[in-house]
């Protein structure tokens, strides 16, 4: 018994295209954004993406997105793919270890109730994220789940910093490409609505 979650080959073309650091935070999160598009464009999974960055240097470890229907794995979305790259590239599964730099997930939207739940044990100790649960809800229809109404601070309370709305627009951009689209929602039991 073995399950594998891989990126598509485009995505690891364009990260062996990626300098190893990108120290500017928002050209982090627009390389972020730009991956989220490419994978609803290039049909392979949902318009979501996520990095992980050492938080002051901006060394890339890795950038991953959205596997849930290429997989058929209900949780490859973009940020456990991406802290599960991350990592395995790491050999860690404490990002937040001793003697390991600031990890930093940058993450195209807030993180749904699943994902939200994987950032504690993750071990990163920052977060940025673009668009809001409400963006993705109303642009895309898909179903972010109960989040925490507090999260942020749920999430400050372990140590994790957040900061909010970083390109927010840009972000918002591809969802409502995404919702324009066609592609395939899939919220569990409500099929493709």
């Amino acid at each position: 018994m073995n399950f594998e979650i891989t990126l598509p080959e485009w995505a690891v073309a364009e990260l062996d295209k990626l300098p190893d650091a990108i120290p500017n935070l928002e050209d982090r999160m627009r390389e972020v954004i730009r991956f989220s598009r490419l994978n609803f464009e290039k049909g392979t999974g949902g318009p979501f993406a996520a990095g992980v960055f050492e938080k002051e240097s901006g060394r890339l470890v890795v950038i991953g997105v959205n596997r849930v229907v290429p997989s058929n794995c209900s949780s490859a979305h973009a940020e456990i793919v991406t802290l599960s790259l991350a990592q395995k590239i790491l050999g860690a599964w404490d990002l937040g270890g001793a003697g390991m730099p600031e990890y930093q997930l940058i993450v195209n939207a807030r993180p749904c109730a699943m994902c939200f739940g994987s950032i504690p044990w993750s071990g990163v100790r920052d977060v940025v994220v673009a668009g809001t649960g409400e963006d993705v809800e109303k642009l895309t229809g898909f179903d972010e789940g109960p989040v925490h109404p507090d999260w942020k601070a749920e999430l400050e309370k372990r140590g994790i910093s957040v900061t909010e709305g970083l390109l927010r627009d840009e972000a918002c951009d591809v969802f409502r490409d995404f919702g324009s689209s066609g592609a395939l929602v899939y919220n569990g039991r409500l099929g493709d609505e």
